[in-house]
């Protein structure tokens, strides 16, 4: 199971996120979220182990700038969190990873991903609000037994320590990892160490006790 720990914009927060050993850590390029990440440290970037997969997250931005905030950041992933199509997902594949981020409602309609089947490397499953994420919320996980794809997810939407433990009762064969966000703060981008430490045990345990 890998974590994502996404929303961070300050150097020293960073470095102690990172220090946690996360799969991903999430920058966000949204000008209308709280965590609006620009501009960013690239030192504290650069010096990042390579372990970890720097991603952008991108909601309807023009194709060229995200390009070269890629280049500017070297990210080694992008999420586009908005309604952007399958062939603009696709065009940066050559370059970068591709999660494409969808909300779900009750009534969510899993055909809608099969235009971005072998056009994206991840999808990331949150809860449906006008924030494109970081609201905190939780949606019903029993929608995900209706995706059937092949292609890998996080799940994403108000996971906390209050819910994490339920994550193990998730079946499903392409559940990839979780994206911890706004739970895990102290303050809009600022993350809290020491729940995010809790969350990585709960997250490692689960998936000991799904391979065993």
């Amino acid at each position: 199971m890998k974590i994502k720990v996404c929303g961070l914009k300050y150097p020293e927060n960073i470095k102690a996120v990172a220090a946690l050993s996360p799969d991903c850590i999430g920058f966000i390029f949204y000008e209308s979220s709280p965590r609006y990440a620009e501009p960013l440290d690239a030192e504290t970037l650069t010096h990042l182990p390579g372990s970890i997969n720097k991603t952008a997250v991108f909601v309807d931005e023009k194709k060229e700038l995200i390009g070269a905030l890629i280049e500017k950041y070297g990210f080694d992933a992008i999420q586009l969190h908005g309604n952007e199509g399958a062939d603009f997902c696709n065009s940066f594949r050559n370059d970068v990873k591709v999660l494409k981020a969808f909300g779900l409602t009750e009534n969510f309609d899993f055909n809608r991903l099969n235009e971005y089947a072998g056009k994206v490397d991840f999808f990331l499953f949150d809860t449906k609000t006008s924030l494109h994420g970081g609201s905190g919320k939780t949606f019903n996980w029993d929608l995900l037994k209706g995706y059937k794809l092949d292609i890998p997810f996080f799940l994403s939407g108000g996971l906390s320590l209050g819910n994490l433990e339920e994550i193990k009762n998730i079946d499903h064969p392409q559940f990839y990892g979780v994206d911890l966000n706004s739970r895990f703060e102290t303050a809009p981008g600022v993350k809290d160490i020491k729940k995010l430490e809790q969350a990585f045990d709960i997250v490692k345990q689960n998936t000991n006790e799904l391979r065993s």
